[in-house]
């Protein structure tokens, strides 16, 4: 019996063409998997609200400009006399609840006077002390000793007040700042239709303050006692919100 014939194998070539050609479509597959992968997501949808809170505390420390002006016919003289009444005002605020560690020199000048002719006809020195205290139950009594002491020489330039630790109110306006930025952010979800999500960043800003400040005064008429209202200070901080929508 004559047995079947078996076909003969199929050339190299054609085996190496066939292995190629499965490498190819591996190869292309392989492409387009990485394709839909690495495909960026599309931008995130985002609000950006910004809140303030402000808080109000009373403030301790008391910073006044205590000037002293002398006029005399020659630089040395007005020099003289400056320094002299410096000497008395920096003893009788002292006295009366200041520190050597408060006060300090904020302005020196010295220039001459002329008539209307360009004569120098005599010298004028002013010269500025910085004055802080916390003791501002003994503020009143301190500038009105200086006036007394020095008398017309003295002038009061500004008298303003500030909290000198404001942490605890610093973190209750920022508080209150998120929770207004909170609000602001539902607001404009709520008005356009669409849900928020979780804040993505916070930002916070610089915070302010606002001292009460005096205007310049003079001494010249100062009354028995000088009335010293140390009033309220604000505190604001502001924030800037990012939040995810829905």
């Amino acid at each position: 019996m004559q047995e079947p014939a078996v076909p003969p194998p199929p050339p190299r070539a054609n085996r190496r063409a066939f292995a190629a050609w499965v490498l190819v479509l591996i190869v292309a597959a392989a492409a387009v998997a990485v394709t839909l992968v690495s495909r960026p997501p599309g931008p995130r949808r985002t609000v950006t609200v910004t809140g303030t809170g402000t808080v109000q505390g009373a403030p301790d420390t008391m910073t006044v400009d205590v000037g002293v002006q002398t006029t005399a016919t020659s630089a040395v003289a007005a020099l003289t006399q400056n320094n002299a009444d410096v000497a008395r005002l920096e003893s009788a605020l002292l006295a009366h609840g200041l520190t050597r560690a408060g006060l300090q020199t904020s302005n020196l000048a010295i220039y001459p006077n002329t008539n209307s002719q360009g004569r120098v006809t005599g010298f004028t020195v002013n010269d500025t002390l910085t004055a802080t205290t916390h003791r501002l139950s003994e503020a009143g009594a301190a500038l009105d000793a200086a006036a007394r002491t020095v008398g017309n020489d003295v002038q009061l330039n500004g008298v303003s007040f500030s909290i000198s630790s404001q942490s605890r109110l610093l973190g209750l306006a920022r508080r209150a700042a998120v929770r207004n930025a909170h609000a602001a952010a539902l607001e404009v979800t709520s008005a356009s239709a669409t849900s928020l999500g979780a804040p993505l960043s916070i930002v916070d800003e610089e915070s302010q303050s606002s001292p009460i400040v005096y205007a310049p005064t003079s001494f010249a008429s100062a009354a028995a006692a000088l009335p010293i209202q140390r009033g309220t200070t604000s505190l604001s901080v502001q924030v800037k919100v990012v939040y995810a929508l829905g």
